[in-house]
């Protein structure tokens, strides 16, 4: 099992952070730590150092932050980005919310700033981790623009059907969190989406299926589980792809 998305950085964890790891350590064989800032990167980089060859960072600029950030602010994250682009397995999560955002000037400056990551990403060749909601679509119409991305992964995804299938058509993935151990929509799309084409993750502190609940790496046995349930096959079959698919898209 691997968790392809996680946020043990998170000060959620600064009570337990040794405990939380020791136990995803006793269950995965990976977990990718998802950066959302300059110095949450940092964070995420001290950790994989801390536990080499098990927690592998990304770097990211979260777009609820790009909302109210200037153009300083991403040349500082882009540049911390080349500077460790080879310890890093991919950019992101970036991405666009119009969940929470509904401004349309800083929708606009989170499309602005989304597509510099993606001209990075693709320039440097390297995976992108994508944070998007209520404008899944749009994401999709970006990134499918640059080419030499080598692998898109849709985070958390909670779009259409229609856009999951086009997501899918194109090679990209689409992540499912434990979030549809609860959620009937999540059942519906993913029933329908191939397994090529899913990897899995918890968005640890997040998604509990508990939902109140602190939630951490181990528990993404939850949403490997509720995906072998929803497509009538077992366990280990899926636990297989999604492991293999993860080790393909971020090069472990």
């Amino acid at each position: 099992m691997i968790d392809t998305h996680c946020h043990v950085d998170f000060k959620d964890f600064d009570k337990d952070r040794n405990e939380v790891i020791k136990r995803a350590k006793e269950n995965l064989k990976a977990l990718i730590n998802s950066g959302t800032s300059f110095e949450g990167n940092i964070k995420a980089l001290q950790l994989s150092k801390e536990y080499d060859s098990f927690i592998y960072p990304t770097f990211g600029f979260h777009p609820l932050q790009s909302a109210n950030m200037n153009n300083e602010d991403v040349d500082k994250v882009l540049s911390q980005i080349k500077e460790h682009l080879n310890e890093i397995v991919a950019i992101g999560e970036v991405g666009m919310d119009f969940f929470y955002v509904k401004d349309k000037l800083q929708r606009s400056k989170q499309v602005d700033i989304f597509k510099r990551f993606c001209e990075f990403a693709n320039e440097n060749q390297k995976p992108i981790l994508i944070h998007c909601r209520d404008a899944e679509k749009k994401a999709f119409n970006i990134v499918s623009q640059f080419k030499n991305i080598p692998d898109v992964i849709f985070h958390c995804y909670s779009g259409s059907l229609k856009t999951a299938k086009k997501i899918e058509d194109m090679g990209y993935f689409t992540s499912v969190s434990t979030m549809i151990d609860y959620s009937k929509k999540h059942q519906e799309l993913f029933s329908e989406v191939s397994l090529e084409n899913i990897l899995t993750e918890t968005d640890s502190p997040y998604l509990h299926p508990n939902r109140e609940n602190r939630n951490e790496p181990s528990f993404v046995k939850l949403a490997i589980d509720k995906i072998a349930e929803i497509k009538g096959i077992d366990f280990s079959v899926v636990n297989k792809i999604t492991e293999n698919n993860a080790k393909k898209v971020f090069n472990l």
